[in-house]
């Protein structure tokens, strides 16, 4: 018997190779990007101002910092920036080195990834498919002990598309504090959140020192190859180890500079999150009529489906849209979650109609 591929969302090399496919022909559905791509206006800048690779960025970033500090709507003081959110990530854990994290489950593997560099004991709690992933606030303060050093969320998570509000992360948040827990909140789409929802904790940031908010602009900003993202928190003595151990000049002259650039475009801002709040809603209204597959509510840019078809597998579902030419996420590599689901971003809506025709041939 054939061995299944096993493909990351963002293997599109491997995945055209496999399937001998053109890859400037594949769609990204499986890369949670922003389909708008660069900004524009980012585009140009950066196009006149090249030159700035000649010069050391600013060692403090103050500048940046300043225009984070503006978009966010917190203070200066509490930002650190640095080579994507990965590295701001794995110099959190290894600085904390806990030796029992807890981590809310199903989710992005790369966090498991650095705590076993640690070598500390990492646990799951896992959300519950019954209740559409959801998160049960009670239930997890309760499930809290004293002996954990570190509780990590992705808020909204990935690849549920769940999310949680600043009134129950601020509940979450004083049980923590009062055990002793730091908590790590990574908030890598938060921008994509209907506006509705209050669900960002980076108003709490004065209020609490024992969590750290990490942010990118790969995705909301299409621009992960640009290594940008930036962390918030009021602890200063934890700020401060964090910059004692970071490199130094960590994100380069190119990233600060678009970096910058890239939270102060409002129109861009304003642009993507209307594309991507319409189509979320279409597209979500369109598969809730289908009784293949079961929609949980979307609070990120994708969307979490499960396949209900008897005898149909979330790798089925991955090949009948690839030979589509459009990529989407098998979710059979997700650690704890448990049946048949597949993920899609938002794209362009003549994209979005060719992969809702994928699911309504399901």
């Amino acid at each position: 018997m054939k061995k299944k591929p096993e493909f990351h969302g963002s293997d599109l090399e491997k995945i055209a190779d496999y399937y001998h496919l053109n890859k400037e022909n594949i769609i990204l559905f499986g890369a949670n990007v922003n389909p708008l791509g660069l900004s524009g206006q980012v585009k140009k800048d950066l196009a006149e101002h090249l030159d700035i690779i000649s010069s050391y960025p600013d060692r403090d970033y103050t500048d940046l910092k300043k225009a984070i500090a503006a978009y966010t709507n917190t203070s200066p003081e509490h930002i650190v920036v640095g080579n994507g959110s990965t590295e701001l990530i794995s110099l959190l854990i290894s600085q904390r080195a806990p030796k029992r994290a807890l981590l809310l489950g199903p989710t992005y593997s790369e966090y498991a990834r650095e705590l076993n560099l640690v070598g500390g004991t990492l646990e799951y709690y896992n959300l519950k498919e019954e209740q559409d992933f959801r998160l049960d606030i009670s239930d997890l303060t309760d499930t809290l002990k004293s002996d954990i050093d570190l509780l990590i969320i992705c808020n909204p998570n990935n690849p549920t598309s769940s999310a949680i509000s600043t009134a129950d992360m601020k509940k979450l948040l004083t049980v923590c504090r009062s055990l002793g827990i730091f908590v790590m909140i990574d908030e890598t789409y938060i921008e994509f959140a209907p506006e509705s929802t209050s669900l960002s904790a980076v108003s709490l940031v004065p209020e609490f020192d024992n969590f750290m908010v990490i942010r990118g602009v790969s995705k909301f900003f299409a621009a992960p190859g640009l290594r940008f993202g930036y962390g918030l928190t009021s602890n200063q003595a934890f700020l401060q180890t964090l910059l004692t151990h970071q490199n130094p000049w960590s994100l380069n002259s190119v990233g600060a500079y678009a970096g910058e650039r890239m939270l102060k475009d409002t129109d861009y801002i304003k642009k993507t999150w209307t594309l991507i709040d319409s189509e979320r809603t279409r597209m979500c209204t369109e598969l809730s009529g289908l009784d293949t597959v079961k929609i949980y509510p979307a609070y990120a840019n994708f969307v979490l489906v499960r396949i209900l078809k008897e005898g149909l597998t979330s790798f089925d579902v991955f090949e009948k849209a690839i030979h589509q030419n459009l990529m989407i996420r098998d979710c059979s590599s997700f650690k704890s979650l448990n049946g048949e689901y597949v993920r899609f971003c938002i794209m362009n809506p003549e994209d979005n109609d060719r992969l809702l025709d994928v699911f309504r041939s399901l």
